[in-house]
């Protein structure tokens, strides 16, 4: 914990600021085959990030009010079946799908749609592409706009659930966050496309934790915690197959020994 956010952590535990709002969000943790196991697609958020500066993350981000959009042509798992996963009611449910769709295109490049329920895009690398992006980035284009031109239907049962992650309370910005995994859909092929990002990469879960332990990278404690989950998978199919049981996470602040640790709810290890 940065002695910022230790000073903050004392003043909300001591009751003299209030915890920030908490905004839903969704991240989406990409897989796509490796030699020994799985690798996940990452990117380094640039230094001039108010949240998780320097941090090498899943694509993600704040639910748009738009994207619980009803127009989306949809194909997969309704709303309410998602809602029931995370505890969420249908628009919550719906806007959570719809930005995992939305920001993995805005971050990645890669499109979790087809111009069928059972098909998906091959190719999102023309300029008429980035401009669309580019649009959704703005927020001068809705995903249902984006999709209803191009006459594309939201693949949602490419997406599966993962985790559940509330940011601590002391923290300045809060997210209530639902992880998902998805495979890369064939064909198409990720690409740096700068933004919040200052770098990206294909790691293997191993591989990225390892680069953490030895001071290489930084990675949040959600990060760490899906990253160790994911390294016991022999493949991506493995993954996918996988029955998840959806539990809210919530790290809590604590002051040990003059020091502020966020803790597990669980019992875990918490970071300092």
């Amino acid at each position: 914990m940065t002695r910022e956010t230790g000073l903050r952590a004392r003043a909300v535990l001591a009751g003299e600021i209030s915890p920030a709002p908490v905004r839903d969000a969704a991240t989406v943790v990409l897989l796509r085959p490796a030699r020994a196991g799985v690798e996940v697609y990452m990117l380094r958020r640039a230094t001039s990030m108010d949240f998780a500066a320097g941090a090498y993350v899943f694509p993600g981000g704040s639910v748009d009010p738009r994207d619980a959009d009803q127009s989306v042509a949809w194909a997969g798992p309704a709303p309410e079946t998602w809602g029931r996963v995370f505890g969420a009611d249908a628009a919550t449910a719906r806007g959570l799908v719809c930005a995992a769709v939305r920001e993995t295109f805005e971050e990645s490049g890669v499109l979790l749609a087809g111009p069928s329920p059972d098909t998906v895009v091959a190719d999102t690398t023309g300029d008429d592409w980035e401009a669309d992006r580019e649009a959704l980035i703005e927020r001068r284009l809705s995903l249902a706009e984006f999709l209803n031109k191009r006459g594309l239907v939201l693949r949602a049962d490419l997406l599966r659930p993962w985790a559940h992650w509330i940011t601590p309370d002391v923290e300045h910005k809060r997210f209530d966050t639902r992880f998902f995994v998805a495979a890369m859909p064939p064909g198409q092929r990720t690409r740096d496309v700068g933004g919040e990002a200052d770098e990206v990469a294909w790691l293997s879960p191993d591989g990225a934790l390892r680069q953490a332990r030895d001071g290489e990278i930084r990675l949040l404690l959600p990060t760490v915690r899906t990253l160790t989950e994911l390294s016991v998978f022999a493949d991506v199919p493995s993954v996918l197959a996988c029955d998840r049981e959806i539990v809210t996470i919530q790290p809590r602040a604590a002051e040990v020994e003059g020091e502020m640790w966020l803790v597990m709810p669980d019992g875990h290890d918490g970071v300092s």
